[in-house]
């Protein structure tokens, strides 16, 4: 029998064979229906790849049209026409169509094969297009994307990093409460770490570790980061058993990795899930209070609760870093939030819609406590709570939000804060009101902000953005 998951099944594909083979019975949906015992509207969607099957329900209409199951899930098209037909449906449900916002077309039996050919032939000349445009850049952006599905398809949640972490904790004898400084010398100690504070660190590193000598070398000056959480990143690489990156996809991987490693270190998984799920069952959740106990960054905390929401809450949810610009840093969902992306599926660098949380944060004059937010959507309503940070790049809005029905878990879920989001569609927030339009278009002339690192390749070799040559001579300096 063959193994139908939901990474297999092709539906459109699967479609296309259901209606081609109904077809070639000259059977009706109403007829085909009534063999299934499904209504034909449903049937409909089946074979418009717009509804996913049962498997129960695809042996029924295997049976019912005189074919098996794996002849349904792995027939070739039919036909050429049927080919053309799958393409294009293909295309017009992937990101690059989507990113340039325009009308679906129907494919339809009246629709000739000319037309299809042509539609399909410009589908792979833009793709094709768009491939030689993508630069290094670009590259790093697929790998983030690729990167955020592997966390959606995990719920952000990874059992192995988990117990590692665990595992490191209880060989020094800490049970309870945030992870001081000291302790976590005594992690470095555990793993045969010495620590060394310098002046000279090379101005691209936070952290240099010393392999040979098992010295981990770090500053005073933390510009900005809690020098516990660099510690514990330079000890996850250790520990985790990491190489040097073959590339910049095995690099963020890494980094990503790491950072989950520091993460349940500083808040450890059996603390941080029993505070979430006291809070839960008082309906008083609150991202303040996970920073709060465990004396991390509200940004530390937001991460960490996507990491653990999902897994022992029940609770699906979405995280966003957005600079005061408008423009996402970071992201994260699995909750069916609509974020913008470009054809790629990258969210990094999209403009967040003016209405959403993270958005009309920043004009809050309240900045001590967080704010929250119903927002309707087109994807639904979600609730969300934000605060604002300011990091060495800009000031940044740090927000975390749930569906509707989820919100019943969280303190500040009776606000009477709410708005409307219709993005993306421009008519939402990125064109201007047209009083304004009519009043200054073509009068103003602004000197733009030029973001020049965006024009750049990224920067070379295995640790992108740090210089080689630097970190040796640094090392090679305080050899003894």
């Amino acid at each position: 029998m063959t193994d139908v998951t939901e990474e297999a099944l092709d539906t459109v594909a699967v479609g296309r064979q259901i209606r081609h083979a109904r077809k070639s019975l000259g059977l009706t949906l109403g007829q085909l229906s009534e063999r299934v015992g499904v209504v034909p509207s449903q049937l409909s969607l089946i074979e418009n790849g717009k509804r996913e099957p049962k498997v129960s329900l695809l042996m029924r209409i295997a049976t019912a049209l005189g074919t098996t199951l794996e002849q349904l899930l792995g027939a070739q098209p039919a036909d050429r026409r049927a080919a053309l037909e799958i393409e294009l449906e293909k295309a017009q449900r992937g990101p690059l169509y989507a990113a340039l916002g325009l009308p679906q077309v129907r494919v339809s039996p009246r629709m000739s094969t000319e037309v299809l050919e042509a539609l399909v032939g410009l589908q792979r000349e833009l793709a094709r297009r768009m491939e030689e445009q993508a630069a290094t850049p670009e590259e790093a952006r697929r790998a983030n994307t690729e990167l955020r599905a592997e966390m959606r398809a995990c719920n952000n949640y990874y059992p192995e990093l988990e117990r590692q972490a665990q595992e490191l904790l209880d060989a020094v004898g800490h049970e309870d409460g945030p992870l001081s400084q000291h302790v976590t010398a005594d992690l470095a100690d555990h793993l045969g770490f010495s620590l060394r504070f310098v002046n000279d660190l090379p101005h691209s590193t936070r952290s240099v570790t010393d392999l040979r000598n098992k010295r981990i070398y770090l500053t005073q000056d933390d510009r900005g980061h809690d020098q516990r959480s660099v510690l514990l990143q330079a000890l996850g690489n250790y520990v985790l058993g990491h190489r040097t990156p073959a590339d910049y996809s095995e690099f963020l991987r890494q980094r990503v990795y790491t950072n989950y490693f520091a993460a349940a270190l500083l808040l450890p998984e059996r603390q941080t899930v029993a505070l979430l799920q006291r809070a839960k069952a008082q309906k008083e959740l609150a991202i303040e209070d996970l920073r709060d106990a465990f004396a991390v960054s509200y940004e530390s905390a937001a991460h960490r609760f996507t990491n653990l929401a999902t897994e022992h809450l029940g609770i699906t949810t979405h995280f966003q870093k957005v600079h005061e610009s408008g423009i996402v840093h970071k992201a994260y969902e699995n909750d069916g939030v609509n974020f913008p992306a470009d054809h790629t599926g990258a969210i990094e660098g999209q403009a967040i819609c003016r209405y959403w949380t993270s958005r009309v944060v920043f004009d809050v004059p309240d900045k001590f406590r967080a704010f929250n937010q119903y927002t309707d959507t087109v994807n639904g309503t979600f609730w969300c709570t934000a605060r604002t940070e300011r990091h060495s790049a800009g000031l940044f809005s740090l927000s975390v939000g749930v569906p509707f029905e989820h919100a019943k878990w969280f303190r500040g879920r009776d606000t009477t804060e709410r708005s409307k989001s219709r993005c993306p569609d421009e008519t939402c927030c990125r064109r201007p009101p047209e009083a304004l339009a009519a009043a200054w278009e073509g009068n103003a002339w602004p000197a733009t902000r030029a973001n020049e690192h965006l024009l750049a390749a990224m920067p070379p070799g295995a640790f992108p953005g740090v210089d080689d040559t630097e970190v040796y001579r640094f090392l090679e300096s305080h050899t003894d």
